[in-house]
């Protein structure tokens, strides 16, 4: 929040609405190559098949007359803050000891009712598996075994495996900021840390 992102517009709902149904007539590959006229750096790190982000970024385009790319390359601090900012990040070394754990995390969400929830979504009847929120990580498998076009098991591990791409991908994207501390959690537990942090501003 403390960078370039403070500047994006937020959602402007009617624009994402004229820009779905221009997708709808001519499907999201015509969308991308219409962002590659617009933003050829953007367009060049999403497949055409990437309706969420190509839609986010036609729609920075469009409110601010600037391709997302520039507010990536130009955005700047917002140095208006009364306040310092500290960034923090908890990033294990041990990459086995990450696998793991998400496991124990993914463990602990099939037990407390994952399926259960998005079926209760599945079964409205006013949501479908292209809306954003549907294609989150865990959301997306369980809702393609519900159309039946997996099995349980199957399921199980593609979240598994989406998971664990989603978390190479946040610590990539952490690994970028400049003047990060890094706390691993493997060596040390959360409280330990917090605790530290907060003597350390004490």
């Amino acid at each position: 929040l403390g960078q370039w992102m403070r500047f994006l517009p937020v959602a402007d709902a009617v624009l994402r609405q004229r820009l779905d149904d221009q997708a709808a007539e001519q499907g999201w590959p015509a969308m991308h190559r219409w962002l590659a006229d617009v933003d050829p750096v953007s367009a060049s790190r999403l497949k055409p098949g990437d309706k969420q982000r190509i839609q986010r970024a036609l729609e920075v385009y469009h409110l601010t007359g600037q391709p997302l790319s520039y507010w990536h390359a130009h955005g700047k601090t917002d140095s208006s803050l009364p306040y310092r900012l500290h960034w923090w990040a908890l990033i294990p070394k041990n990459r086995a000891w990450l696998h793991a754990a998400i496991a124990r995390r993914l463990d602990v969400m099939w037990q407390t009712g994952l399926v259960d929830e998005v079926t209760a979504l599945w079964q409205r009847g006013d949501l479908h598996a292209d809306l954003p929120s549907m294609r989150a990580v865990g959301y997306r498998q369980v809702w393609q075994y519900l159309d039946g076009q997996t099995t349980e098991q199957d399921m199980q591990q593609h979240v598994l495996f989406a998971t664990r791409q989603l978390a190479k991908r946040q610590l990539t994207w952490l690994r970028s900021f400049s003047g990060l501390s890094c706390w691993d959690p493997q060596l040390q537990s959360v409280e330990d840390i917090v605790m530290q942090l907060l003597k350390n501003f004490a």
